[in-house]
């Protein structure tokens, strides 16, 4: 019997996330929902709250002191990357990434749990389900999409933090900024994700510039 339900795309467009950092607060009701929501058990998760800090002060040279120390929380989960290496690197193409909506899948029917996915991504998405040996991953709630409800993390967020759509539309209103302290480049996998950043992640930005 199969394990793997496919579904038909919600969308002829990418479909991407926003988050909001600078209204963030790191409640991780976010992750509680997902984690609820999949059934994960501890040590799983698909979306995550990272706490991001770093800085320091910087003398000015004139006997005083920058204070350009940083501290903020930002949810993270797959980016369901329009070159995600993920797919690339799986041997059975099982991680598949869908026409349409872009969405990046796992079909567990292919999957050998080889774990070469886990080891590529750079945003940590695809994670082993110990009960099974296979690999898992976020699936933007597909199945809440197909019944025209939002994924649970964006649902769950009381403070409307985690939005999600086509990312043309997001870029549009949003703007293009995919990548912050804590984050690896956009380059290498060019994530369908927008972010405003929390100012803590514009002052270290504008200090190195």
């Amino acid at each position: 019997m199969s394990q793997f339900k496919e579904y038909a795309p919600v969308s002829d467009e990418q479909l991407g996330f926003f988050i909001d950092s600078s209204r963030c607060s790191g409640c991780k009701a976010c992750q509680v929902a997902c984690k609820d929501k999949n059934d994960l058990e501890v040590g799983r998760r698909y979306r995550r709250v990272y706490e991001v800090n770093g800085g320091g002060f910087t003398p000015t040279g004139e006997g005083g002191l920058i204070n350009n120390v940083f501290a903020y929380t930002l949810s993270v989960s797959c980016n369901h990357c329009a070159d995600p290496i993920c797919t690339r690197n799986c041997p059975t193409t099982a991680m598949h990434k869908r026409p349409g909506d872009g969405i990046v899948r796992v079909n567990t029917d292919k999957c050998v749990g080889c774990g070469y996915c886990a080891w590529s991504c750079p945003y940590g998405a695809p994670q082993r389900n110990t009960q099974t040996g296979q690999m898992s991953k976020c699936d933007f709630c597909i199945d809440r999409l197909a019944q025209g409800e939002a994924p649970v993390c964006v649902a769950t967020c009381p403070l409307g933090a985690i939005q999600f759509g086509p990312v043309a539309r997001l870029r549009a209103q949003y703007g293009t900024l995919s990548e912050v302290q804590g984050l690896p480049p956009s380059s290498l996998t060019r994530p369908n994700l927008v972010i405003k950043p929390h100012q803590g992640a514009q002052q270290e930005e504008q200090h190195d510039a």
